[in-house]
């Protein structure tokens, strides 16, 4: 058996792809993620691997294109401002159907903000935040052990669908340190990639990585097909966990490191009799829609707690669809909600209040 580690947030992700098999990182420094590059600067060489601070966010994520078309492992990692310069990048890979993981561990916002945890990213990484129809799938770790189980299958869940695959976390998930353990990764049975870029050898027909289309119909046949990828990922890949959720009069919905604090609060409210289950989403997409619909069944109310002005709660409305009230409680600019805070809103709901 493996042992447990005590590691940083970043560096714990860092390792877990590289025993995913990844031996590619482009990257540029950007707080509170810092620790995955210069992690990476270090591990890489050691496993054959490449390590190359790009001159730019967008460089970087060019970098990643090509490694991707090559049919590497590949990843990048930034925050807010950088990923926000690597979207167009992205739209690219997702339109080329390159696998690769895009790590993004959020700072608060908008502009250059502050350095401290948010969770404002959720719009530009679920909607696709560069241009066209395209999806990312979308995982959000709660602890660091779940951030290397998460990582090291975001590689697998990539290269099954040749999708991008992006890893949200915040800047407390980073920083924290806690015990990890590194389990020999099994992975999936993939298909080859009989597509990548490696060179034909004068063996086969060359292949053509691109997503450009001039004609209109030939384009509106890539993007139904990749629509049909979506629906069978939102078919096999929703992740969630469920709390207490069975005779829950309010249901609190939270993802990530929110969700940990959620869960104390959620305790605290079923010590004082109030019956309170949580939903914490573990793919932002695809998202547990159907989980909150079916609960809108017997719940009175949800309660949707973030780190920011209020994103995902559209999406819990959405899921919802006017069933039952949706609240919404939340901090932003790197301030981080508390327990108390949040029994208290529940207190209101209770109550009659909101």
């Amino acid at each position: 058996m493996s042992e447990r580690v005590l590691m940083k947030g970043n560096e714990a992700i860092a390792e877990a792809a590289i025993q995913a098999g990844c031996r590619y990182f482009f990257g540029y420094p950007i707080t509170p993620q810092n620790e995955i590059p210069a992690y990476m600067s270090k591990r890489m060489p050691k496993v054959d691997g490449v390590y190359l601070q790009a001159e730019s966010e967008v460089s970087a994520i060019n970098m990643v294109y090509g490694a991707a078309g090559a049919g590497a492992r590949v990843m990048t990692s930034s925050s807010g401002p950088g990923i926000s310069l690597k979207q167009e990048g992205i739209s690219y890979i997702a339109g080329s159907e390159l696998p690769c993981l895009i790590v993004n561990i959020v700072r608060g916002g908008p502009g250059l903000g502050g350095i401290q945890p948010a969770q404002s990213d959720y719009f530009q990484s679920v909607k696709g935040g560069g241009h066209g129809d395209y999806r990312l799938v979308v995982l959000a770790p709660s602890t660091v052990q779940e951030a290397v189980d998460l990582t090291m299958e975001a590689f697998d869940i990539g290269d099954m669908y040749r999708i991008p695959v992006m890893v949200l976390g915040d800047g407390m998930l980073g920083q924290m340190m806690e015990p990890v353990e590194f389990k020999p990764f099994q992975g999936r049975a993939l298909p080859a990639k009989d597509w990548a870029t490696t060179g034909t050898r004068g063996k086969r027909k060359r292949n053509i990585v691109n997503s450009l289309y001039i004609e209109p119909q030939a384009l509106e046949e890539k993007n139904l097909a990749r629509l049909e990828k979506y629906r069978q990922i939102e078919q096999r890949e929703v992740k969630y966990e469920m709390q207490d959720c069975d005779d829950a009069d309010i249901v609190l919905v939270a993802y990530g490191t929110t969700a940990r604090i959620v869960k104390s609060a959620m305790k605290a409210a079923r010590r004082e009799g109030l019956k309170v289950g949580i939903v914490r989403p573990i793919t932002l997409w695809p998202f547990p829609a159907a989980v909150l619909h079916n609960l809108a069944e017997t719940a009175k109310a949800f309660l949707t707690v973030e780190m920011s002005m209020g994103q995902m709660v559209e999406d819990v409305k959405l899921a919802v669809n006017g069933v039952k009230p949706v609240y919404f409680y939340g901090r932003t600019g790197g301030m981080v909600p508390a327990p108390a805070d949040i029994l208290e809103e529940i207190k209101k709901i209770y109550g009659g209040e909101k």
